[in-house]
This record gives C-alpha cells, structure tokens and sequence, in this order.
C-alpha cells in the first residue's frame, strides 16, 4: 500500500461506521498489504461474490493482480466511492456492475466525478459500468434456463421451498423465471449463497454478457 492508499485508509477508517457500512468496505479494499490497481464496483455482497467466483473459474486471482472488489452498499452510494478510488482520489481504474433501475445513480456518479457528461449506456460500458437486465439474478437465471437452476436449487434441498412460492396466489402463473427470481431474492441469505452456485453451474461459453465484461474490464 503506498503512501496515498494509506491516507485514505486512515480518512475512512476515521469516519467511523457500523458493519457491512460503505466504509467498512473501503477500509477493507485498503486493508494493510494490498497494493490496489483497480476496483470493481458493485451494489451488494451477492454481487461480489459472483464476480469472484467467475474470476476463480477464469484462474484469475483477482487479489494476486490488484484488483479488489467493492460493495458499496446501495447505488446511491457510488458517488462516494467514485470520489475515493477514482480520479478525484486514489485514481485507479474503474469497474463496475448495477441493476438497471439504478442505472442513474451510476450515471450521475460517474458525472459528478468528472469522467463524462449526458452518459449513455454505451458511455458506461467504455467506462467500465455494465448494466443488467433487472438484475444479476435475472441474467444469471436467463443464462442457465429454469430446468438447470431448479436442479441447482434441488441440490441445495429447496426445492420444497420453492415449489410452496410458485403455490403461492400472487406468485401462480408467473414465469418460472420471475418466480426463480423471487425465491433467491427471498429468505435471509439466500441471495448471497445462490450467486456463488449459480455462477459455479454456468457454461463459460455462456456467462451473461455484464458480468463477463466487467471482469475483462480489469
């Protein structure tokens, strides 16, 4: 870590906050020992995980190589952590990863830091920014089909669970897709355990197209 990364630990780690915090996170990209070159910037943990996961898959060791993925906590949080790691503060390089309804937030953040005006998507992307469809969920749901994350689901022993969803009167008809999509949205953790299988059960010549990006992005 040089001397720059080491003030802004300090800044952070100064400002206090309670755990899973957007500080908690910066504090820990900045941990002592890392020597960062880039970041990559995503809404939450289930997020993280599943951008590790594929990197792990790739044989990239993303830590080895300086690179260090950040949850910020909500989009509307990117702004700050645009200040601090990009080029208003430790000037690195920039990736990240959002939903599509807080594709704004992102935009705006990017903005406000200097890095464009009137972004479009296309500006995004050649920021390093990559935008799913809803969600990375969904992407990851439509990329495997619904018979092949019913059977991921069925080997974690939910799939009683998810069936009593689908029973559910607001839930019958849905697509199986959407109601997939609910069930890892739901029940504590869940979210955050499904990221990592989902992403382990892909065919890597069909990793939706955000996350593969985003990786290469670094």
């Amino acid at each position: 870590m040089d001397e720059k990364q080491q003030s802004l630990l300090a800044e952070v780690e100064g400002a206090g906050g309670g755990g899973g915090s957007p500080v908690d996170a910066a504090s820990h990209a900045l941990a002592p020992g890392v020597d960062l070159r880039a970041v990559v910037l995503v809404e939450g943990t289930s997020d993280k995980l599943a951008v590790e996961t594929l990197a792990e898959r790739r044989c990239r060791n993303l830590k080895g190589e300086g690179v260090s993925v950040v949850p910020i906590g909500g989009a509307q949080a990117i702004g700050r952590f645009i200040s601090q790691f990009g080029p208003q503060g430790l000037d690195l390089k920039l990736a990240g990863l959002c939903d599509a309804a807080e594709e704004r937030n992102f935009q705006h953040g990017l903005e406000q830091a200097g890095l464009g005006s009137d972004l479009t998507r296309a500006d995004l992307e050649r920021l390093g920014f990559y935008v799913c469809v809803e969600d990375l969920e969904d992407e990851l749901i439509r990329a495997l089909g619904a018979a092949s994350v019913e059977q991921v689901v069925d080997a974690q022993g939910d799939l009683g669970r998810f069936r009593t969803l689908q029973k559910q009167p607001e839930w019958r008809g849905r697509t199986t897709e959407e109601q997939l999509r609910r069930f890892m949205g739901s029940g504590g953790r869940r979210k955050i355990r499904y990221a990592q299988l989902l992403v382990d059960a892909l065919d890597l010549t069909q990793v939706p197209r955000p996350l593969d990006r985003v990786i290469a992005h670094v």
